[in-house]
């Protein structure tokens, strides 16, 4: 690989098929629907043939690996309250973070929505105290039946014209009124914060953001989040 090609590599082994998918919405081959369908024909088998809960989530590494690339989410946590994991996948995040949390002093009580339904159904079965809490459904149109104090989600979740919108949708239909929306944890070239200028191109203030070193010395794990 050339330089460009390790580092976006690193960032996202999918890389390659996830830009032929996004250049396809923005040529107009495909429609949103068939953007969701693209994506989930290549995250749904890798997910659901894994062996263990992190790759199971789309992580490649072990426990320890996945703490550290995971548990700066905890930092982003204003304090107690509920918390809905966006693109929960087999509920390993929620069940960890909430793990993380209480070391941390802070109570969640964690809830799930997965556009996967196979996904979704062995997040309920791995985690059956929470399985009335994991809904299947697409975030960028769900209207949940209550909201929530934190929420966090990924933007490559949507196509990127329509980021705007997912996040004006989330904070309008899906947070309370002075939560928090937490972007991350992505992979991104340290020195860069182009999806923290995006988001603020939207109109919307960054508040925060928490960042940890990656294995690749170019990249670091990232989250940022807004507070409505």
């Amino acid at each position: 690989m050339n330089d460009s090609s390790d580092i976006e590599f690193a960032k996202e082994r999918s890389w390659r098929e996830a830009k032929e998918i996004d250049d396809a919405f923005e040529s107009g081959q495909i429609d949103q629907a068939g953007w969701h369908e693209a994506v989930l024909a290549i995250i749904e088998p890798a997910y659901l043939s894994a062996s263990n809960p992190r790759a199971q989530s789309g992580h490649s590494g072990d426990s320890d690996r996945w703490r550290y690339a995971r548990s700066l989410l905890a930092d982003a946590l204003p304090g107690d309250g509920s918390f809905l994991d966006i693109g929960c996948a087999n509920g390993h995040l929620m069940e960890t973070l909430t793990e993380w949390g209480a070391e941390a002093g802070i109570v969640i009580e964690p809830y799930g929505v997965e556009i996967s339904a196979p996904l979704a159904e062995l997040a309920r079965a791995r985690c059956p105290q929470w399985a009335d809490r994991i809904w299947t459904a697409n975030a960028a149109n769900w209207l949940p039946s209550r909201r929530f104090d934190i929420i966090r989600t990924g933007l490559d979740y949507v196509p990127s014209p329509l980021r705007a919108s997912y996040i004006e949708h989330l904070l309008n239909q899906a947070l309370v009124p002075g939560g928090r929306l937490v972007v991350g944890v992505f992979n991104e070239e340290r020195d860069q914060h182009l999806l923290e200028r995006q988001v603020a191109s939207f109109g919307y203030t960054v508040a925060g953001r928490v960042t940890r070193e990656h294995r690749h010395p170019a990249i670091h794990y990232k989250a940022f989040w807004i507070d409505s």
